[in-house]
């Protein structure tokens, strides 16, 4: 970190504390060069993830998105919202772990269904229907045989 008086790239970390609830750390810095101290705040870099669609398309993750998928199929079901955000978190965390930065749309909603499927059978029907996009019964059917086998 250049100081901001004399621009001098060395300093030494004088003091360290938590800041804005925890999302970033405050360190007081001392010029080597010319004593001067300054603060600096340190926050994790955050890049955003990408979805690619199935037409081929790009678009940045939207937690909002998914959230709202999940409770229209949750909809009347004792899912509440409070398991949902678990879900979620559980999936970025997942996503965050494997250190990509592009997931497919197909196993985003993929990674949804599978924890759906602990939490409430019917919704994860509901889910599965309008994200596998059923043009049969028969789909249909292999999606609840599927979900038997998960």
């Amino acid at each position: 970190m250049r100081c901001p008086s004399c621009g001098n790239p060395e300093s030494k970390v004088v003091d360290s504390r938590p800041a804005e609830e925890d999302t970033a750390i405050r360190r007081r810095r001392e010029c080597l060069e010319c004593g001067r101290r300054f603060t600096t705040y340190e926050r994790l870099g955050d890049t955003p993830l990408i979805v690619i669609k199935t037409d081929g398309s790009s678009e940045v993750y939207d937690r909002q998105k998914l959230l709202r998928g999940l409770l229209i199929a949750c909809a009347k079901r004792p899912v509440n919202p409070d398991q949902l955000a678990a879900l979620i978190d559980s999936i970025e965390a997942e996503l965050r772990n494997t250190m990509r930065n592009e997931i497919g749309s197909k196993e985003l909603g993929d990674m949804a269904l599978i924890r759906l499927a602990h939490l409430d059978d019917v919704a994860y029907v509901r889910f599965a229907s309008v994200y596998k996009d059923f043009q049969n019964i028969e789909e249909f059917s292999n999606a609840l045989e599927a979900m038997r086998n998960i």
